[in-house]
């Protein structure tokens, strides 16, 4: 049975519940009936994927999802309240935007990997948040969308990630038709990694999540930390850098561990160094 996450310091779990279990931990957005990105959930997922982080139990992180919806991005009924302060909702957008920005780069630069579980529709910010996890299983219920453009309000910053993630050509289309595309379609632009029928994805999600917690936690973060580094890099720059990364990398306990349990034909134990 799965272990339910305590929240830190007697504060609710709120709009995102945790569950671990073998080293997985699920995070579920539960802000029906659109899982909005309103400042509280994304305060929630944050804080969240922080407590994670030196938590020696998680080893990967799932970000799943109530209801029909993934998410549907921003909270526009939340930031459109806010048009009735002093300053028309500047700061109060400015906050959001910025919040949202370091939720997203928290994902990205968190130690262990981040898969998105989708079985429902993720637009907007929500397939912002789809793009920033370093993988993504979708169901055949699932559909993608940026399209602030139908409504006066470009996907700039969605644009980040999903221009990170799939050629120019089709981050282009998505942004400036606005339009939903189903899984295939994403999956061929690659936005995700897989497809599967609805009663497949909690299966498919969690097979690939215990797969890659099997693996050395210490390897995972130097693999993943170094794939964004080089990503930004010039090709010159990117090898050496690299070069320097399998060096130290090597050094490792891990490295020791597993190349010896390769050479002698056993399974590794994995200390984390």
């Amino acid at each position: 049975m799965a272990e339910v996450i305590a929240p830190a310091h007697g504060e609710t779990l709120g709009p995102v519940d945790g569950r671990l279990q073998d080293g997985v931990l699920t995070l579920i957005l539960q802000n029906p009936p659109a899982n909005a990105l309103s400042v509280a959930m994304m305060e929630a997922l944050k804080g969240q994927l922080e407590r994670a982080r030196d938590d020696k139990a998680v080893r990967v992180i799932v970000l799943a999802h109530e209801g029909k919806v993934f998410s549907a991005g921003h909270d526009l009924k939340e930031m459109t309240a806010r048009r009735n302060d002093a300053d028309r909702g500047r700061a109060f957008f400015a906050e959001t935007m910025a919040l949202c920005a370091r939720l997203m780069q928290t994902i990205v630069r968190h130690p262990k990997p981040v898969i998105a579980s989708v079985g429902g529709v993720a637009t907007a910010a929500g397939c912002q948040l789809v793009a920033s996890c370093d993988l993504a299983v979708a169901s055949t219920n699932a559909r993608f969308a940026t399209p602030g453009v139908n409504i006066g309000l470009f996907c700039s910053t969605p644009m980040v990630a999903l221009s990170r993630n799939v050629s120019r050509k089709h981050a282009m289309e998505m942004l400036l038709t606005g339009e939903m595309i189903d899984a295939e379609t994403a999956l061929a632009f690659g936005l995700i990694n897989r497809v599967v029928p609805p009663g497949e994805l909690n299966r498919t999600v969690g097979e690939l999540a215990g797969t890659i917690a099997s693996k050395s936690p210490l390897t995972l973060k130097i693999g993943k930390e170094a794939f964004y580094a080089q990503a930004e890099m010039g090709l010159a720059e990117a090898y050496e850098y690299t070069a320097r990364v399998m060096v130290e990398n090597m050094l490792a306990r891990d490295a020791e561990e597993g190349i010896g349990a390769f050479i002698a034909k056993r399974r590794p134990e994995w200390t984390g160094e």
